[in-house]
């Protein structure tokens, strides 16, 4: 995908016409930020609208808490339905639904276990198997039994057929494996799993009645990195950007920035060869996303729904893919927390904005909001962490109200935290940006990361150690303090209801503290005055007799 930087989208070689017309309708955003630079971190803040400091579902495999309040719970109280189709990374909160009584096989059980969503169909799209088993059972469940009934064999022709080549005797070429993803898989294009997502998605948009939202989750360009014919060909070596970074940058690395680059990830996404065979194929799935998108805006525009239908298109991280000498995701250089998002509103309100450009700092938490508004309901501010980008849409505003954004990682159960000997209360880490200044916080004890967003856009030049920067590691933190001290856990009760409990307190006869009842207005002591009563004394011998 295009490297998220210099207010601007787009690659040289890799063009995406779906997407540019999307923008064209839309407001494209460039400043977006996703809340954890990891799939199901990040997505959980997505689906609560919610910081990770306040849901706690920090790392892939942590489950969200059971008490946790989703998009979906959000909506249907706005009297919007709420669907899945494809991946959420979520995991169920087991102990606490068994706890509270909750059986899956109800209706709100279903919905706690699935992230607030009604699934149409669930495929989080990683379904390997080792010795000790599968990795997930229910991975590509209902995409393995569509591929046995086209006719690819298996129990598990996810892995066999749509994520792996075969060589000239038959052998299955495993994607998992980095070499393999110059071959294209052995799958028809038609049946991979975007253009399957895509037709179900539109089966489920073709049935649907009232008021809906409908996540789309594609699963590709997710590893394993493999595609089938045309994309497996259709960009080589020759059309790889050269990789963000320096030897610099390398040498003088914080201890646990160095760590990951040094970890067999980070190794491997830095060797030349290992760049040119996986991106040209990362870069095949785009396309097939696009195309695929492409599929998806022509269906809306034949059937009508376009012109009733808010889309939005974003991602829940970026890859690094040798970026900064690192593979995969997990550290918070804009490539891997500065997503695309572009929004489409279909409303004539948004007629002013179409086919303009943001740079205001927004997060992947505005969504949920966002979504409340659209429905037309009330937003649970003391819930919801986010803002309304509605505003923005309709050209009431320029900027939400926020001037830094916040990303983070909790890598307790991250095999690097052993490297680097971290506690799992230590396994901790933090980024606070604006539009100048990046300073990312480990809780290792290891000095802060400062980037200078404006004169270094590569983040290549450490500066937390630098004596002239010393002031502005400060502000940063500052800022990062006041957010850590926010009220994110009240959730109960909302700002309103507080001032409720106040005027309650005085209209029940509260009066803690009072000297005398001439400073309170009569009506407030009302039922304290010209009243009569016995001695006790009187009472007792009275009751005795």
């Amino acid at each position: 995908m295009a490297r998220n930087k210099h207010q601007r989208y787009g690659h040289p070689h890799l063009h995406t016409p779906n997407m540019d017309r999307l923008a064209a309708r839309g407001v494209r955003f460039t400043r977006a930020y996703v809340q954890a630079p990891v799939c199901g971190a990040s997505r959980m803040s997505t689906y609560t609208g919610r910081y990770v400091h306040s849901h706690g579902a920090g790392w892939n495999g942590v489950p969200l808490k059971v008490g946790e309040q989703t998009m979906g719970d959000h909506l249907r109280k706005a009297g919007m339905d709420c669907h899945l189709l494809g991946k959420t990374h979520m995991v169920p909160d087991v102990e606490g639904m068994e706890r509270l009584g909750l059986s899956r096989d109800t209706v709100i059980g279903r919905r706690v276990s699935e992230c607030g969503f009604d699934v149409v169909e669930r495929d989080d799209g990683v379904n390997p198997e080792g010795p000790a088993g599968r990795y997930d059972y229910s991975a590509a469940q209902h995409y393995n039994a569509y591929l046995n009934a086209r006719g690819y064999p298996g129990e598990n022709p996810w892995h066999d057929h749509a994520n792996s080549a075969i060589d000239g005797e038959g052998n299955v070429q495993s994607g998992w494996f980095l070499k393999n993803a110059a071959h294209p898989a052995n799958i028809a294009e038609e049946d991979s799993e975007t253009p399957y997502l895509t037709r179900r998605a539109m089966d489920f948009i073709a049935q649907a009645q009232g008021p809906w939202c409908c996540h789309l989750s594609f699963i590709k360009p997710h590893w394993p990195y493999i595609a089938p014919e045309p994309y497996a060909s259709m960009y080589g070596p020759e059309h790889v950007l050269p990789p963000v970074r320096s030897n610099a940058e390398y040498e003088n690395a914080n201890r646990v920035l160095k760590t990951m680059m040094a970890g067999v990830i980070g190794s491997t996404f830095s060797k030349p060869e290992v760049r040119n065979t996986v991106i040209p194929t990362y870069m095949g799935l785009v396309k097939q996303c696009d195309d695929q998108l492409g599929v998806l805006l022509d269906w809306l525009e034949a059937t009508g729904r376009m012109a009733d239908t808010l889309i939005v298109l974003t991602a829940d991280h970026g890859d690094f893919l040798g970026d900064h000498w690192l593979g995969e995701k997990m550290f918070f250089h804009d490539v891997s927390t500065r997503v695309p998002l572009i929004i489409v509103d279909p409303s004539a309100e948004a007629d002013v904005t179409r086919g303009t450009v943001c740079d205001a700092l927004v997060e992947s938490i505005d969504l949920a909001p966002t979504f409340v508004d659209v429905a037309g309901g009330k937003i649970a501010s003391h819930v919801l962490e986010g803002h309304s980008l509605l505003p923005i849409l309709r050209g009431q505003a320029t900027e939400p109200h926020r001037d830094f954004v916040i990303c983070e990682v909790d890598f307790a159960g991250a095999i690097f935290s052993e490297a680097l000997g971290a506690s799992a209360h230590e396994a901790i880490g933090f980024m606070i940006a604006d539009k100048r200044w990046k300073l990312i916080h480990f809780e290792t004890g290891d000095p802060p990361i400062l980037f200078d967003l404006e004169n270094d856009p590569d983040e290549l030049i450490d500066l937390g150690q630098s004596p002239d920067h010393t002031e502005i590691v400060a502000a940063m933190y500052a800022k990062l303090f006041a957010w850590a001290r926010r009220p994110s856990q009240r959730t109960t009760l909302s700002p309103a209801d507080f001032d409720a409990m106040r005027v309650k307190l005085r209209g029940v006869g509260v009066t803690i503290g009072i000297w005398d009842e001439a400073v309170l207005p009569p009506d407030a002591t009302i039922k304290y005055r010209n009243r009569k009563a016995e001695p006790w004394q009187r009472l007792i011998r009275a009751k005795g007799a």
